[in-house]
């Protein structure tokens, strides 16, 4: 897993369980991470915050990299794939949502990132070790 977006969730306030995560729980809250900082920037976008709402989107977008880094193509196959050009969108996404300060855009990446962490949370748990990350990412 990337240090740097575990410090970045690690940030949101949530701390237990971290080092006991499974890889596929890591990944589970790295997403809720996002949302989070992504919720809290709204709130700043919304009330013209600009410096504090792209603080929080750089935080989301660095989260986002950190989720796309742990990416295993060869393990992944198309999946990984996927993953990488909706991570790849997400945070192209978020940019483009701070600098026009969109809330419908955020919106729209809130809806994605909602989408893909149904579907991380509906993976059995007997599968949750095999989720496409390498193995050094996921022991890390």
């Amino acid at each position: 897993m990337s240090i740097k977006a575990i410090n970045e969730y690690n940030k949101v306030g949530v701390k237990s369980g971290v080092d006991q995560a499974t890889p596929h729980r890591m990944v589970q809250m790295l997403l809720e991470g996002a949302l989070t900082r992504i919720a809290i920037a709204k709130g700043h976008m919304e009330r013209k915050e600009l410096a504090q709402q792209g603080e929080e989107i750089s935080k989301a977008i660095t989260i986002v990299g950190g989720l796309q880094a742990t990416l295993d193509p060869e393990k992944g196959g198309e999946v990984a794939g996927n993953l990488d050009y909706l991570y790849d969108h997400i945070a192209q996404g978020l940019m483009q949502a701070n600098s026009e300060s969109s809330i419908e855009k955020l919106d729209q990446i809130i809806n994605l990132l909602v989408e893909i962490k149904s579907g991380w949370d509906a993976i059995p748990v007997e599968h949750h070790q095999t989720t496409g990350l390498s193995d050094s990412e996921a022991s890390s």
